[in-house]
């Protein structure tokens, strides 16, 4: 874009590109495979949901879109849901768990950031303490959830998976 100024000289002015920074979107996609690794070990057919939810995590990074992020979340959460319903070991549930929960924060902070100060911005160190206060709230929860059942004793998938569900719920109102 060009533009006069008072001196009718030409001033050349940039658009901030705002797509998401690389990153962001990177650090996003590392979790989501760490998701769906963990996924796969506890169901190959709910880990295949959380590659998934991985893919749409990068297009809904690379398009801007929270829409698409908000699928890859929900197709994620079927995937961990499908798992427990299989019986997949809890702990491996919970790596999932905290795996795609801290990709969908990532993502979706990358396309914030992107559309805030653009894709050129120094964001690394931004990127970095979000997603370690992310982790370490996931972790905190996951532990919770991990105490509780045991707590509980085994046995009882139902219940797990309830108990999973409800530190899920506790987990993403606590990112937001």
């Amino acid at each position: 874009m060009v533009a006069m100024n008072g001196d009718d000289a030409l001033v050349d002015f940039h658009e901030a590109d705002a797509r998401p920074p690389t990153v962001a979107i990177v650090a996003s996609v590392t979790a989501a495979g760490v998701a769906s690794t963990a996924g796969v070990i506890a169901s190959p057919a709910g880990g295949a949901l959380l590659g998934i939810a991985a893919l749409a995590f990068l297009a809904g990074s690379l398009r801007r879109s929270a829409r698409v992020l908000t699928w890859g979340a929900a197709i994620g959460v079927g995937g961990l849901g499908l798992a427990g319903y299989r019986g997949a070991p809890t702990e491996a549930l919970l790596v999932a768990a905290v795996g795609l929960t801290v990709a969908w924060d990532l993502a979706d902070h990358g396309v914030g950031l992107g559309e805030q100060v653009g894709r050129g911005a120094r964001v690394r160190r931004n990127v970095a303490v979000h997603a370690g206060a992310s982790l370490l709230v996931g972790v905190l929860a996951a532990a919770l959830v991990y105490g509780v059942t045991l707590a509980v004793g085994g046995g009882q998938p139902i219940a797990a998976l309830a108990l999973f569900l409800a530190g899920g719920i506790a987990l993403v109102s606590a990112l937001r």
